[in-house]
């Protein structure tokens, strides 16, 4: 499993990731952002979220650059638009295999700004990488409606796009998971930012500002499909406070995750399991080698040799106490 990315990687990621939806190049995109195309390439087989997002920001370039070429462009001296250059089109007359009503296959010349196969592996590949048709078919030029007739005409490339999409769906799942995970540091921009100033308010605004957020703030908010309702019964509602004390434990170790995340993204290790590390940052030794924290009397001769003495009342002295007081 590939180590997670610190917070300067994942930065450097989404600069990355920005420049590549602008300009559809990968080492422009490298060069622009200030990264090295070879690391990039690295980062992108270790980390398969990373490569979903890199697979998804390409096809949002093709898509965006075959917008703006499909739009007309007037001549100077004329009014008329001059003709634009969409890829992925037949220019007619290219010989290709047609089926006739009667099942038989012919072999026709093609019309002219028709799709050819080159644009069917482009909108699968583009799909397996978003799992949306519409973006997909934008990326190659075309409307969505031409690849839904030609699942119509050709079982076999209805096969494909249901597989395409199938892929697509499984990366796209993949990494909302991976981003879902604090060490991703998806979300968490605003962290090193200083907080904006506080608006003016109140004492009384001040108080009542932290009396509405105090639960969720400080304490556990209680879900409102948690809230006990009128006529519910103990089970129910036992059952209700089981599922607070998970949230709270689920909180309790997302904290613990993302401390861990802030530790690995400086540098330090990970907390050890006998706490080694906390003792050698305090200084303390090891509790084996500490002595003479017991006030009890090493010398003195146990009353029962095969019962530990915990402390307490021992149940013969307690009925001779009783005893003497009847």
């Amino acid at each position: 499993m590939a180590k997670p990315l610190t917070r300067a990687q994942a930065l450097e990621n989404r600069a990355f990731l920005n420049e590549l939806r602008r300009t559809g190049n990968v080492r422009l995109a490298c060069r622009d952002a200030g990264l090295k195309y070879g690391t990039m390439q690295h980062r992108r087989k270790r980390h398969p979220a990373f490569a979903a997002m890199w697979d998804a920001a390409l096809v949002h370039a093709q898509a965006r650059l075959n917008a703006k070429a499909r739009k007309p462009k007037r001549s100077r001296h004329t009014s008329e638009p001059s003709e634009a250059r969409v890829p992925f089109r037949t220019r007619g007359g290219e010989a290709v295999v047609v089926r006739l009503r009667n099942g038989r296959l012919q072999v026709r010349r093609a019309q002219p700004g028709k799709l050819t196969p080159q644009a069917e592996q482009a909108f699968l590949a583009a799909l397996s990488a978003t799992a949306n048709v519409t973006l997909s078919a934008a990326a190659v030029g075309a409307s969505p409606r031409a690849f839904y007739r030609r699942m119509k005409q050709s079982r076999a490339f209805a096969r494909e796009r249901r597989l395409a999409l199938k892929r697509g769906y499984d990366r796209l799942e993949m990494a909302l998971l991976e981003s879902l995970a604090p060490a991703s540091h998806e979300h968490d921009e605003w962290r090193s930012n200083d907080p904006p100033a506080i608006p003016p308010m109140s004492v009384n605004q001040a108080l009542q500002a932290m009396y509405l957020h105090q639960k969720e703030a400080r304490l556990t908010a209680e879900p409102d499909y948690l809230k006990r309702r009128r006529g519910e019964s103990r089970e129910a509602h036992s059952e209700r406070l089981a599922a607070m004390a998970e949230e709270r434990d689920r909180l309790a170790r997302e904290e613990f995750e993302i401390a861990e995340a802030e530790r690995w993204a400086a540098g330090l290790p990970a907390w050890g399991p006998a706490g080694e590390e906390v003792r050698s940052r305090l200084g303390l030794p090891d509790l084996s080698q500490v002595s003479g924290w017991s006030r009890a009397d090493p010398e003195k001769e146990p009353h029962d040799p095969e019962r530990a003495l915990f402390g307490g009342w021992r149940l013969e002295e307690m009925e001779a106490k009783i005893t003497e007081r009847r």
